[in-house]
């Protein structure tokens, strides 16, 4: 599959350098979110979400889900020019967004949802082209909801964060990533369903803007244990902090429908 780079954002060699790794949830909690959202859908918009990722052998936000971080391996030019949009940095704990201050020349995860919402509503575009929002979209509405991808403190999204889980090293993003989900031993489609046993959203909670949803994960990771009181890690605090992370996830999936289905729905404008 191939991105049309002409909408694509460009973010400068040095400012890469500076920027934080982009992974969020890994493939587990980016799958379970898409499963989840694919499930919301109406019959009509998951026909158009097929009919634009079909021509690529692809028919589900599933197969999708991880796309904008495998472009590391698949197209690190494409990766390189959009990895600071996976994430945006608060100037403080009191979590205000500022576009101005926060997401200079349009290059953090709250701009780029815009930017590709509207690239995926506007059907005068080339199919190729949409097909490409479309996964961006799914991407970054996850990134979003990671609480370490909205975060006010100085420590490139807890990556400087070392921290000790039995005998092994990790660093706290890596954690909020993939441990937190993948110690459950749980595969997307049985993660799905665990979360679809509790109440989803309300249509209130699954609403809201992207510099909305920024600011709850900022609130999360002042307010809600994201960061541990020492350097080490057991399976009591993974439990702890686990119902936070899923319910991150729950609010991701609902939003993301909510999306696709205003831009891809029956109703869609």
């Amino acid at each position: 599959m191939r991105f049309s780079r002409g909408f694509a954002a460009v973010v400068s060699v040095a400012a890469l350098l500076s920027a934080a790794p982009v992974a969020a949830w890994g493939p587990l909690g980016h799958r379970t979110i898409a499963g989840l959202a694919q499930q919301q859908l109406s019959e009509p918009a998951q026909r158009e979400v097929r009919a634009l990722l079909q021509p690529d052998d692809e028919s589900t936000l599933v197969d999708v889900a991880t796309w904008a971080d495998d472009l590391r391996d698949t197209d690190p030019a494409l990766f390189r020019s959009t990895s600071r949009l996976h994430y945006v940095n608060f100037s403080s704990a009191q979590c205000n967004y500022v576009p101005q201050r926060d997401c200079r020349k349009g290059e953090c995860v709250v701009a780029a949802i815009g930017r590709y919402e509207n690239i995926l509503a506007d059907r005068s575009r080339p199919r190729a082209e949409r097909a490409d929002a479309l996964r961006f979209v799914s991407h970054f509405i996850a990134d979003v909801h990671q609480p370490l991808h909205a975060s006010f403190k100085r420590d490139k999204g807890g990556n400087s964060v070392q921290l000790r889980y039995g005998r092994e090293n990790w660093n706290l993003h890596a954690v909020w990533d993939s441990l937190i989900l993948n110690s459950t031993g749980l595969r997307w489609p049985d993660y799905a369903k665990r979360l679809s046993a509790s109440p989803a959203p309300s249509a209130a909670d699954a609403g809201g803007d992207p510099a909305q949803w920024a600011e709850e994960s900022c609130r999360t990771v002042r307010d809600d244990g994201v960061y541990p009181d020492g350097n080490s890690i057991d399976d009591e605090w993974l439990a702890r902090e686990r119902p936070v992370a899923e319910q991150r996830m729950r609010l991701a999936a609902a939003r993301l429908a909510a999306t696709l289905e205003r831009l891809l729905g029956p109703g869609r404008r």
